[in-house]
């Protein structure tokens, strides 16, 4: 189904924020939407409020009649939402045009030159940083984010006129491999999602299979010292970036007094004196690969690579601090949204830069039970960098329990002495009555609502 053919659109799975995104996208075309969810949420109540036609319940007497016809219907669902879901399978026993997110936002890509950003971690800070460059610009794009980016309340950008989409490329599920992009992004291939690949050469085969699926006029931009091996095809150019060194890195870096400053060394020149809008250190190899990407579209100028640099606002939930004290000892909360054992450490130590002489506390919530599983060592390793350990149960997501896998497997080989486990449900009181300084809440489940409600009572 071309796009011009559709009439009105399903999700399953809608209150994901990948999905939200192409919701509100098929809204902005005038379509009706219309979808399914387990829980009710801030962005499903925000789509209801858009003109979204949602239910929880799981039941085909909730899909509203109009959906309920296969001619001009495209019904939408995410891999998240589990094959027994009723509607799902009345849909695809009676002949409708079902897709995966990923398919349906490659269909939307292939009109656009896209800036396709992709890695184990980076994904969202990069698309998000880009796509702000470029809004900031008098080009503009589409842009498909994975987080709510702050100032703008959504993870959607909109233009009828820019030939640019950004895109947030996920390999959950192997979705990226849907896209076509104009620009590749490779931020980072530690592996991950092995409950899906098995294993790490499973994992950067899917990475390399996504560089030949880049336009034959377009670039390949990835960061140094990965073990993939890509293989674009001819006529793809290929760069280099990293914090040191390749054809796009950083030089003069200047940290102090919670501000971070640095200069972007591009192929042929320099720009001087950017300014980090959220000064965390990780956040100069995500500047660098955001930039080197709209460098690469010739629309960089060294005046909007600063102005759009030192004025992007973050993303929810990455490196969002909640509470900053500005008083001499005062406490600061900052939330996180890392979830894999690299990411952690670029966490703590990004916070430990910031803030060198204080005492830091991190929460952290392990999600899914086989991530557990399988890098129970290293987050136990991640967290070990701390000076004191708040554990809480797992997140379980999209997964049944495993026999045997609890927070305790990774409690059990921290090496530091000042840790405890506690239950979600218990945090702001266990949190309310400690005496912390910098407190750090890591993971991509839902401690982090607890946070505001810390924040509160504090």
């Amino acid at each position: 189904m071309e796009i011009k053919d559709i009439k009105r659109v399903y999700f399953v799975g809608i209150g994901g924020i990948g999905m939200a995104a192409l919701a509100r996208y098929f809204m902005s075309l005038g379509l009706p939407v219309a979808g399914y969810d387990r829980t009710p949420s801030h962005l499903t109540d925000e789509l209801a409020g858009e003109g979204a036609k949602i239910s929880f319940v799981d039941d085909m007497s909730a899909v509203p009649e109009q959906f309920r016809k296969p001619d001009g219907t495209l019904v939408v669902y995410t891999p998240a939402v589990p094959d027994t879901n009723t509607a799902l399978s009345f849909f695809r026993d009676n002949g409708f045009e079902v897709r995966k997110r990923a398919y349906v936002l490659g269909q939307v890509t292939r009109n656009s030159k896209g800036l396709c950003f992709s890695g184990t971690h980076g994904k969202t800070t990069t698309s998000s940083m880009a796509a702000h460059v470029l809004q900031t610009g008098p080009t503009g794009c589409n842009a498909f984010l994975g987080g709510i980016l702050k100032e703008y309340n959504s993870n959607l950008m909109l233009s009828a006129t820019s030939p640019y989409s950004v895109i947030e490329a996920d390999e959950f599920d192997r979705s990226f491999h849907q896209l076509t992009p104009y620009i590749a992004v490779i931020n980072a291939t530690d592996p991950d999602h092995l409950d899906i690949y098995g294993t790490e050469e499973a994992y950067l085969e899917s990475f390399a299979h996504f560089t030949e699926l880049i336009r034959t006029d377009g670039f390949l931009v990835v960061h140094t010292g990965l073990k993939l091996v890509p293989r674009p095809p001819q006529g793809v150019r290929t760069y280099t970036f990293s914090r040191n060194e390749g054809d796009f890195h950083a030089e003069n870096i200047r940290m102090g007094n919670g501000t971070i400053f640095f200069d972007f060394v591009y192929p042929d020149g320099k720009i001087t004196d950017i300014e980090l809008g959220v000064p965390v250190e990780i956040n100069i190899d995500n500047a660098l690969a955001a930039l080197a990407a709209v460098w690469l579209t010739g629309t960089l100028s060294p005046e909007l690579a600063r102005k759009a640099i030192s004025t992007y606002p973050g993303v929810e939930r990455r490196f969002e601090f909640h509470l900053k004290e500005n008083h001499h000892g005062g406490r600061v909360v900052i939330d996180d949204y890392a979830h894999h054992p690299d990411e952690l450490k670029s966490s703590i130590r990004s916070v430990r830069a910031l803030y060198p002489d204080r005492r830091l506390t991190v929460a952290f919530q392990p999600h899914l039970y086989s991530r557990t599983r399988d890098f129970a060592l290293e987050f136990a390793e991640a967290l070990s960098l701390a000076d004191e350990v708040i554990l809480t149960d797992i997140y379980p997501a999209r997964e049944a329990p495993i026999p045997g896998v609890t927070s305790k497997i990774i409690f059990d080989n921290i090496k530091i002495s000042d840790k405890i486990m506690i239950s979600k449900e218990d945090f702001v009181n266990t949190m309310k009555n400690r005496k912390f300084e910098v407190l750090l809440t890591l993971g991509a489940g839902n401690l982090s609502l607890e946070v505001p409600r810390l924040v509160k009572e504090l």
